[in-house]
């Protein structure tokens, strides 16, 4: 059984700066702008540095926002890539048929028969949908899925496993690992 853990989840990067007051500016990876400002503070990847947002808006596809403790742009300008964190456990749960794409990552992929066939190792979205980068454990690449009902009929967190009844139809043959690796 999988347990939940307090990983910490990145929610936004810090993608440059605004004006000459220390103000950045933040790409969100949530859902919305206003839930990443919803879980301020912030860490950064070592869950020890905190980043509390002041004053934050909505501009032209980013969030502005003052940073305590920033006060001019050359400072701002040394926080350009660092990115954001909030430790899972701060999180809603999920509603029924969602899940965070930190939750999917490392469940096994079971085909039809309950065998394991390999490895979620990310969730992408590029406009058109979410797909999941699955590694198989008998391919030289990763290969991407659409993440939807009739591909993945099954998603069992608790157990740790997705299902895609028949994974080898969206498999090229060439693609196979030699015997001896596989």
């Amino acid at each position: 059984m999988r347990n939940r853990d307090d990983s910490l989840v990145c929610v936004g990067v810090i993608s440059g700066v605004h004006g000459i007051k220390g103000q950045v500016r933040i790409k969100w990876f949530t859902q919305s702008p206003e839930n990443l400002i919803a879980y301020n503070p912030l860490t950064g990847a070592d869950g020890e540095e905190i980043y509390k947002l002041g004053h934050a808006e909505i501009r032209k596809g980013a969030i502005v926002a003052a940073i305590e403790g920033i006060v001019d742009r050359n400072q701002a300008e040394t926080l350009k890539g660092v990115e954001l964190f909030v430790r899972s456990s701060r999180f809603e749960p999920p509603g029924e048929d969602e899940w965070y794409y930190s939750d999917l990552v490392g469940l096994d992929i079971r085909d039809g028969n309950d065998k394991v066939q390999g490895t979620l190792i990310s969730v992408q979205n590029y406009g058109a949908g979410d797909l999941l980068e699955i590694k198989f454990n008998d391919r030289k690449s990763s290969v991407f899925l659409p993440f939807d009902r009739e591909t993945v009929p099954e998603v069992n967190i608790p157990d740790g496993f997705v299902k895609i009844p028949d994974p080898g139809m969206w498999l090229d043959e060439g693609d196979r690992k030699p015997e001896e690796d596989a």
